[in-house]
């Protein structure tokens, strides 16, 4: 037999890697193909950092003229103690020439977005400043003023002048085109770092991390730190597409932003009216959870579970309630709860909107006029704290007493009052805390003990009840399972 020449084992050998190498080939249009794997980030972080400044903010507090008086000591004076007291000499001397006021200072980011000197920046960032300076990469300072604040954005809009009208901008992109996996850039001013330049990727979008009604952050992995508040994330084309905001103090790698589409939302009203106007539906609305789904007769989760209807509101008016569940907007579908509000607030204040609702199993349609936002629907009733009789869900209730409502700080003149839950117990389990407000059972009104230990009698063992409690003056559906006998 002859023997194979050694090059023609060779060739064998190129070509089983070569078709190796086809199984491993990058799909069509990926990073790597189309070039968009960097080498470095070297000029894009030069392009986009002069316009990145770094915002230190100045607040002036008063100090209580009065000093708080010790029990048992006389006169209401800047001293506790009397004219001949010993330790009057050596109070004075120390605390007599304490400062009337003091002054409080704080560093964050933001972006020039325009040549007439408009920054971008967060809310928290300059909220309640009496004096606010901007710094820029090349040196120059300026002296800024507020046009206006978006506290339920945490977005802000400030003002520099420059006599040069050479200022550099950074343009705002569509945050709606970055997908998961998209390198991004942060520039910001953490720990007081002038100009830290950090690189990641987008982890995920549409995050709700719990920071108001409007949450839908874009989730980087590019290190973000305080005092990166307000300072841009970028693409790689030098295009802003979120405003670092928000990050998560016990994790590495998981930081927050608000996606520009939603800051080019409302910048224009911010340069108009130094506030932002939304519409007003009037619910209050929660999660629609398997549990509940199954409780309400729905065969999948989905919409927005209305817990209260606050009275006076355009949601009153047209008659919803409690239970209802807004599967659709004005033609766009709920899937999820936090997708509602954000609809609501993009409605024109006058505009007649239709809802589709399920209620009791059947769907109805409803014609509201969308409301104005004002500063006083956003106000919430302290959350109570504390500590009667016991059901067999695991809790202690009492009556409600003028007492209690003002221990518990509760506005309301009738119900049963959550004072004790056992750990580990079914209502423990579903969240039910002490200082919480019993509404409903099961859909049966709750406004005295003899109401609930009607309803608590009537629970099946191994059933699931429906339980409607006010908390923070927010009204919620739980489901409490009921434990065997």
């Amino acid at each position: 037999m002859m023997k194979q020449p050694k090059s023609l084992f060779f060739i064998m050998f190129l070509v089983l890697c070569l078709s190796t190498t086809t199984l491993l080939t990058l799909p069509e249009n990926s990073a790597a193909q189309t070039g968009l794997v960097p080498d470095t980030f070297a000029i894009l972080a030069k392009q986009i950092s002069a316009a990145v400044v770094n915002i230190s903010t100045e607040k002036v507090t008063k100090r209580p003229t009065r000093t708080r008086r010790l029990p048992g000591t006389p006169g209401p004076g800047p001293s506790p103690f009397g004219p001949d007291d010993p330790f009057k000499d050596f109070f004075e001397r120390f605390f007599g020439d304490m400062p009337k006021e003091f002054r409080s200072r704080s560093l964050g980011s933001g972006f020039i977005f325009d040549r007439e000197g408009y920054i971008i920046t967060n809310n928290h960032v300059i909220e309640g400043a009496d004096k606010i300076r901007v710094k820029l990469l090349d040196g120059r300072e300026f002296k800024a003023v507020i046009k206006g604040r978006d506290p339920m954005t945490d977005l802000a809009l400030i003002k520099i002048e420059s006599p040069t009208h050479d200022l550099p901008v950074l343009p705002l992109g569509n945050s709606d085109a970055i997908q998961v996996g998209d390198w991004v850039l942060a520039v910001g001013n953490p720990f007081g770092l002038s100009h830290t330049v950090t690189q990641g990727i987008i982890s995920a979008k549409g995050r709700v991390i719990g920071a108001g009604p409007y949450d839908d952050f874009l989730q980087t992995d590019a290190s973000i730190n305080p005092g990166n508040s307000g300072g841009p994330l970028v693409n790689l084309k030098g295009e802003v597409v979120g405003i670092n905001s928000a990050i998560v103090a016990t994790g590495q790698g998981i930081g927050f932003a608000i996606p520009s589409n939603m800051a080019q939302s409302i910048i224009p009203q911010l340069k108009e009216k130094g506030t932002v106007v939304r519409g007003l539906l009037g619910v209050q609305i929660q999660t629609v959870t398997p549990e509940l789904a199954k409780s309400f007769g729905l065969k999948e989760p989905m919409g927005a579970l209305v817990a209260e209807v606050n009275p006076g509101t355009p949601a009153a008016k047209v008659g919803l309630q409690r239970g209802d569940i807004i599967t659709e907007f004005n033609g766009t579908a709920i899937k999820e709860m936090h997708e509602l509000p954000k609809l609501v607030a993009h409605t024109a204040p006058g505009q007649t909107v239709k809802l589709k609702v399920v209620r009791g199993g059947k769907e109805q349609t409803f014609s509201v006029t969308i409301a104005e936002m004002k500063p006083e629907h956003l106000s919430r009733s302290p959350e109570p704290e504390g500590e009667a009789e016991k059901s067999s869900l695991g809790m202690m209730v009492q009556e409600l007493t003028p007492s209690l409502a003002q221990n518990f700080q509760i506005r309301d003149t009738a119900g049963v009052i959550v004072v004790q839950v056992e750990q580990g117990s079914p209502a423990f389990d579903s969240g039910i805390r002490p200082g919480d407000l019993v509404n409903e059972i099961n859909g049966v009104a709750i406004q005295s003990l003899k109401d609930y230990h009607g309803a608590i009698s009537q629970l099946k063992a191994g059933s699931t009840a429906r339980v409607l409690v006010k908390r923070r003056g927010k009204t919620m559906y739980v489901v409490v399972e009921v434990p065997e006998q």
